[in-house]
Protein backbone atom coordinates (compact mmCIF):
# COMPACT_ATOMS: atom_id res chain seq x y z
CA UNK A 1 0.00 0.00 0.00
CA UNK A 2 1.40 3.23 -0.71
CA UNK A 3 -0.17 7.15 -1.12
CA UNK A 4 -0.37 8.80 -4.38
CA UNK A 5 -0.94 12.33 -4.67
CA UNK A 6 -3.39 14.21 -6.76
CA UNK A 7 -4.17 17.15 -8.75
CA UNK A 8 -7.80 18.15 -9.55
CA UNK A 9 -8.26 21.07 -12.06
CA UNK A 10 -11.91 22.49 -12.35
CA UNK A 11 -12.08 25.84 -14.51
CA UNK A 12 -8.45 26.58 -14.45
CA UNK A 13 -7.62 26.21 -11.03
CA UNK A 14 -6.36 23.29 -8.94
CA UNK A 15 -9.07 22.97 -6.73
CA UNK A 16 -10.79 20.31 -4.57
CA UNK A 17 -14.31 20.01 -4.64
CA UNK A 18 -17.39 17.59 -3.61
CA UNK A 19 -17.38 15.32 -5.57
CA UNK A 20 -20.96 14.79 -5.73
CA UNK A 21 -21.67 18.34 -6.33
CA UNK A 22 -19.95 18.20 -9.78
CA UNK A 23 -22.20 19.60 -12.46
CA UNK A 24 -21.49 20.52 -16.24
CA UNK A 25 -24.03 23.00 -16.26
CA UNK A 26 -22.15 26.43 -16.00
CA UNK A 27 -19.49 24.19 -15.04
CA UNK A 28 -20.39 24.31 -11.00
CA UNK A 29 -19.58 22.39 -8.31
CA UNK A 30 -18.92 23.23 -4.44
CA UNK A 31 -15.59 23.80 -3.63
CA UNK A 32 -13.31 22.63 -0.71
CA UNK A 33 -10.05 24.31 -1.81
CA UNK A 34 -8.90 26.56 -4.42
CA UNK A 35 -4.92 27.30 -4.88
CA UNK A 36 -3.18 29.96 -5.40
CA UNK A 37 -0.46 27.51 -7.27
CA UNK A 38 -0.84 26.46 -10.94
CA UNK A 39 -0.38 22.72 -11.81
CA UNK A 40 3.75 22.60 -12.55
CA UNK A 41 3.86 23.36 -8.35
CA UNK A 42 2.26 20.15 -7.78
CA UNK A 43 4.18 18.43 -9.98
CA UNK A 44 7.53 19.44 -9.20
CA UNK A 45 6.44 19.15 -5.62
CA UNK A 46 5.69 15.47 -6.04
CA UNK A 47 8.64 15.04 -8.23
CA UNK A 48 11.16 16.31 -5.11
CA UNK A 49 9.11 13.80 -2.99
CA UNK A 50 9.51 11.12 -5.29
CA UNK A 51 5.63 10.31 -5.10
CA UNK A 52 5.39 8.93 -8.57
CA UNK A 53 1.58 7.24 -9.81
CA UNK A 54 -0.25 10.17 -8.63
CA UNK A 55 -3.29 11.27 -10.75
CA UNK A 56 -4.07 14.64 -12.88
CA UNK A 57 -7.85 14.71 -13.06
CA UNK A 58 -9.22 17.27 -15.67
CA UNK A 59 -13.21 18.01 -13.72
CA UNK A 60 -14.31 20.05 -16.58
CA UNK A 61 -16.03 18.38 -20.11
CA UNK A 62 -14.35 18.91 -23.32
CA UNK A 63 -16.79 21.12 -24.62
CA UNK A 64 -17.00 23.43 -21.54
CA UNK A 65 -15.26 26.91 -22.45
CA UNK A 66 -12.71 26.34 -19.49
CA UNK A 67 -11.28 22.74 -20.68
CA UNK A 68 -8.00 24.17 -22.65
CA UNK A 69 -7.35 25.96 -19.07
CA UNK A 70 -7.65 23.17 -17.47
CA UNK A 71 -5.50 21.22 -20.08
CA UNK A 72 -3.22 23.54 -20.18
CA UNK A 73 -2.60 23.18 -16.17
CA UNK A 74 -2.71 19.83 -17.00
CA UNK A 75 0.39 20.09 -19.12
CA UNK A 76 2.25 22.41 -16.18
CA UNK A 77 2.04 19.29 -13.96
CA UNK A 78 3.34 16.71 -16.46
CA UNK A 79 6.07 19.10 -17.52
CA UNK A 80 7.02 18.90 -14.08
CA UNK A 81 6.94 15.31 -13.27
CA UNK A 82 7.56 13.47 -16.71
CA UNK A 83 7.11 9.83 -16.39
CA UNK A 84 5.51 10.67 -12.74
CA UNK A 85 1.60 11.68 -13.64
CA UNK A 86 -1.32 9.76 -14.70
CA UNK A 87 -3.66 11.72 -16.39
CA UNK A 88 -7.47 11.53 -16.57
CA UNK A 89 -10.38 13.71 -18.26
CA UNK A 90 -11.93 13.99 -21.41
CA UNK A 91 -9.30 11.29 -23.02
CA UNK A 92 -9.77 9.16 -25.99
CA UNK A 93 -8.28 6.93 -28.58
CA UNK A 94 -7.93 10.62 -30.36
CA UNK A 95 -5.96 12.23 -28.05
CA UNK A 96 -4.39 10.28 -25.48
CA UNK A 97 -1.35 10.46 -26.98
CA UNK A 98 -0.84 13.84 -26.77
CA UNK A 99 -0.77 13.46 -23.08
CA UNK A 100 1.28 10.88 -23.16
CA UNK A 101 3.55 13.32 -25.36
CA UNK A 102 3.34 16.12 -22.69
CA UNK A 103 4.55 13.79 -20.06
CA UNK A 104 1.91 11.46 -18.85
CA UNK A 105 3.06 7.58 -17.60
CA UNK A 106 -0.27 6.84 -17.95
CA UNK A 107 -3.86 7.96 -19.36
CA UNK A 108 -7.24 7.51 -17.30
CA UNK A 109 -10.19 6.62 -18.93
CA UNK A 110 -13.88 6.15 -18.19
CA UNK A 111 -16.40 7.76 -20.30
CA UNK A 112 -14.90 6.77 -23.55
CA UNK A 113 -15.35 2.93 -22.54
CA UNK A 114 -18.42 3.35 -20.91
CA UNK A 115 -21.17 4.60 -23.52
CA UNK A 116 -24.67 4.26 -23.20
CA UNK A 117 -24.73 2.52 -19.76
CA UNK A 118 -22.27 -0.14 -20.89
CA UNK A 119 -19.32 -0.79 -21.57
CA UNK A 120 -18.43 -0.18 -24.92
CA UNK A 121 -15.96 -2.98 -25.98
CA UNK A 122 -14.99 -1.10 -29.35
CA UNK A 123 -13.82 1.70 -28.03
CA UNK A 124 -12.17 -0.10 -25.21
CA UNK A 125 -10.10 -1.79 -28.03
CA UNK A 126 -9.64 1.23 -29.68
CA UNK A 127 -7.88 2.51 -26.52
CA UNK A 128 -6.06 -0.45 -25.46
CA UNK A 129 -4.55 -0.20 -29.08
CA UNK A 130 -3.70 3.00 -29.26
CA UNK A 131 -1.49 3.51 -26.10
CA UNK A 132 -1.13 -0.16 -24.94
CA UNK A 133 -2.35 -2.06 -21.13
CA UNK A 134 1.30 -0.61 -19.90
CA UNK A 135 0.07 2.86 -20.57
CA UNK A 136 -3.91 2.64 -19.52
CA UNK A 137 -5.55 3.35 -16.12
CA UNK A 138 -9.39 2.78 -16.02
CA UNK A 139 -11.27 4.65 -13.70
CA UNK A 140 -14.24 2.79 -12.26
CA UNK A 141 -15.36 4.99 -10.15
CA UNK A 142 -18.61 4.74 -8.93
CA UNK A 143 -21.95 5.41 -6.96
CA UNK A 144 -24.73 3.83 -5.00
CA UNK A 145 -27.83 3.43 -5.97
CA UNK A 146 -30.51 0.66 -4.56
CA UNK A 147 -27.71 -0.37 -2.43
CA UNK A 148 -25.56 -1.44 -5.35
CA UNK A 149 -22.21 0.31 -6.08
CA UNK A 150 -22.56 0.94 -10.09
CA UNK A 151 -19.93 2.66 -12.16
CA UNK A 152 -20.79 6.49 -13.33
CA UNK A 153 -19.14 8.47 -16.02
CA UNK A 154 -19.28 11.88 -17.51
CA UNK A 155 -17.96 13.64 -14.46
CA UNK A 156 -19.15 11.11 -12.19
CA UNK A 157 -22.78 12.41 -13.10
CA UNK A 158 -24.38 9.44 -15.27
CA UNK A 159 -24.98 5.97 -13.91
CA UNK A 160 -24.28 3.48 -16.04
CA UNK A 161 -25.65 -0.46 -15.38
CA UNK A 162 -22.16 -1.29 -15.04
CA UNK A 163 -21.88 -2.78 -10.83
CA UNK A 164 -18.53 -2.54 -9.65
CA UNK A 165 -17.34 -5.99 -9.00
CA UNK A 166 -14.98 -9.02 -9.24
CA UNK A 167 -15.90 -10.22 -11.89
CA UNK A 168 -16.06 -6.78 -13.90
CA UNK A 169 -12.54 -5.84 -12.65
CA UNK A 170 -11.15 -9.32 -13.56
CA UNK A 171 -12.17 -8.97 -17.02
CA UNK A 172 -11.12 -5.69 -17.85
CA UNK A 173 -7.93 -6.29 -16.13
CA UNK A 174 -6.43 -7.60 -19.17
CA UNK A 175 -6.80 -4.47 -21.01
CA UNK A 176 -5.53 -2.54 -18.21
CA UNK A 177 -2.55 -1.85 -15.83
CA UNK A 178 -4.26 -0.77 -12.80
CA UNK A 179 -7.48 1.02 -11.80
CA UNK A 180 -8.52 3.95 -10.33
CA UNK A 181 -11.79 3.92 -7.94
CA UNK A 182 -13.10 7.21 -6.16
CA UNK A 183 -16.34 6.47 -4.26
CA UNK A 184 -18.06 9.63 -5.19
CA UNK A 185 -20.49 9.85 -2.63
CA UNK A 186 -17.89 10.31 0.04
CA UNK A 187 -15.33 12.05 -2.32
CA UNK A 188 -14.56 15.69 -0.91
CA UNK A 189 -16.62 15.23 1.95
CA UNK A 190 -14.23 14.19 4.61
CA UNK A 191 -17.28 11.79 6.08
CA UNK A 192 -14.64 8.38 6.06
CA UNK A 193 -14.12 5.80 3.21
CA UNK A 194 -16.55 3.12 1.77
CA UNK A 195 -15.55 0.15 3.68
CA UNK A 196 -17.25 -2.08 1.33
CA UNK A 197 -15.57 -0.79 -1.60
CA UNK A 198 -12.16 -0.94 -0.24
CA UNK A 199 -12.98 -4.76 0.98
CA UNK A 200 -14.09 -5.58 -2.50
CA UNK A 201 -10.59 -3.99 -3.69
CA UNK A 202 -8.72 -6.06 -1.06
CA UNK A 203 -9.99 -9.43 -2.49
CA UNK A 204 -8.93 -9.21 -5.43
CA UNK A 205 -5.52 -10.79 -6.58
CA UNK A 206 -2.91 -9.56 -9.09
CA UNK A 207 -5.13 -6.32 -10.14
CA UNK A 208 -3.42 -2.75 -9.24
CA UNK A 209 -5.92 -0.33 -8.19
CA UNK A 210 -6.03 3.18 -5.78
CA UNK A 211 -9.03 4.16 -4.10
CA UNK A 212 -10.37 7.70 -3.12
CA UNK A 213 -12.91 8.81 -1.20
CA UNK A 214 -13.80 10.17 2.06
CA UNK A 215 -10.25 9.83 3.64
CA UNK A 216 -10.84 12.03 7.01
CA UNK A 217 -8.06 10.46 9.30
CA UNK A 218 -4.68 8.51 9.96
CA UNK A 219 -7.52 5.84 11.23
CA UNK A 220 -9.22 5.95 7.64
CA UNK A 221 -6.03 4.91 6.33
CA UNK A 222 -5.40 1.95 8.43
CA UNK A 223 -8.59 0.74 7.36
CA UNK A 224 -7.61 0.53 4.45
CA UNK A 225 -4.74 -1.25 4.94
CA UNK A 226 -6.49 -3.62 6.80
CA UNK A 227 -9.67 -4.22 4.51
CA UNK A 228 -7.37 -4.12 1.57
CA UNK A 229 -4.97 -6.51 3.16
CA UNK A 230 -1.75 -4.24 2.16
CA UNK A 231 -2.62 -4.25 -1.78
CA UNK A 232 -4.98 -1.02 -2.10
CA UNK A 233 -3.30 2.37 -2.81
CA UNK A 234 -4.72 4.93 -1.67
CA UNK A 235 -5.03 9.60 -2.60
CA UNK A 236 -6.11 12.12 -0.50
CA UNK A 237 -7.22 15.50 -1.86
CA UNK A 238 -9.35 17.72 0.60
CA UNK A 239 -8.08 16.09 3.81
CA UNK A 240 -4.44 17.37 3.45
CA UNK A 241 -3.41 19.85 4.64
CA UNK A 242 -1.86 21.43 1.33
CA UNK A 243 -5.20 21.36 0.27
CA UNK A 244 -6.41 23.26 3.34
CA UNK A 245 -7.14 19.99 5.50
CA UNK A 246 -5.95 18.74 8.66
CA UNK A 247 -3.77 15.77 7.69
CA UNK A 248 0.15 16.09 7.31
CA UNK A 249 1.26 15.31 4.05
CA UNK A 250 4.31 15.37 5.67
CA UNK A 251 3.65 12.30 7.40
CA UNK A 252 1.31 10.85 4.65
CA UNK A 253 3.85 10.92 1.61
CA UNK A 254 5.85 9.01 3.20
CA UNK A 255 3.69 5.69 3.55
CA UNK A 256 4.81 3.33 1.46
Amino acid sequence: MRFRPCIDIHNGNVKQIVGSSLNDTKNRAVENFVSKYDGSYYGNKYKKDQLPGGHVIILNSAESEYYEASKEQAFKALAAYKGGLQVGGGINDKNAMEFIEKGASHVIVTSFVFKDGKIDYDNLYKIYRKVGKEKLVLDLSCRKKDNVYYIVTDRWQKFTNVKLEEKIMYELSGYCDEFLIHAVDVEGKNSGIEAEVVGMLGKLDGVKATYAGGISSYEDIEKIKELGKGKVDFTIGSALDIFGGKLKYDIISKIM
